[in-house]
């Protein structure tokens, strides 16, 4: 697990309440994880600490753009992000972070990284279709968006005086039961 120490949160210091810190994520936070599915990152992050006397507990909220490639139309847009994530650390013998809500650290530490968790949280907030919005609308001009409108099927109307009446013996079996 990578972890980037601007995204440790140092609690043995801090008194027991509501503590408040702030991240801004580019595209670098996501390479250090060997994640190349964005062109550019620019998320702003708020993170809430409650610290309590057996355990911590950690709201983080994110909002911004993730810039990423159209799958219709292979264009490049922006892609709002809107995030949320809670999170309680409590504190046991072992590391633990089998739980996806409850991460568990030694008694000893003083600090915990969620850097794992800001990452999982910003690449799962991302449709796992991504489509430009233009394409939705249909403002955006490509020559891929016009290709695939003109090889869209066309819809067939059935003519319903065109079917063979030898089939119509045949339909009667089923309803005849």
């Amino acid at each position: 697990m990578m972890k980037l120490k601007e995204y440790s949160i140092p609690f043995s210091g801090l008194k027991q309440g509501k503590h408040s810190f702030e991240y801004n994520i580019d595209n670098k936070f996501f390479e250090s994880f060997e994640y190349n599915e964005f062109n550019d990152a620019n998320i702003h992050i708020e993170v809430q600490l409650n610290k309590m006397s057996t355990m911590l507990e950690l709201e983080m909220k994110a909002e911004g753009t993730v810039n990423v490639f159209c799958d219709v139309s292979s264009e490049a847009y922006d892609q709002a992000i809107n995030s949320t994530l809670e999170l309680v650390v409590k504190f046991g013998e072992e590391y633990n972070d089998e739980n996806e809500e409850i991460l568990i650290i030694p008694h000893g530490e003083h600090q915990v990284n969620i850097s794992q968790y800001l990452y999982e949280m910003l690449v799962l907030a991302v449709p796992s279709k991504r489509v430009h919005p233009g394409v939705l609308d249909g403002t955006l001009r490509s020559k891929a968006v016009d290709k695939l409108q003109e090889l869209q099927p066309k819809e067939e109307k059935e003519n319903k005086e065109d079917i063979d009446p030898r089939w119509d013996a045949l339909k009667k079996l089923i309803t005849d039961k």
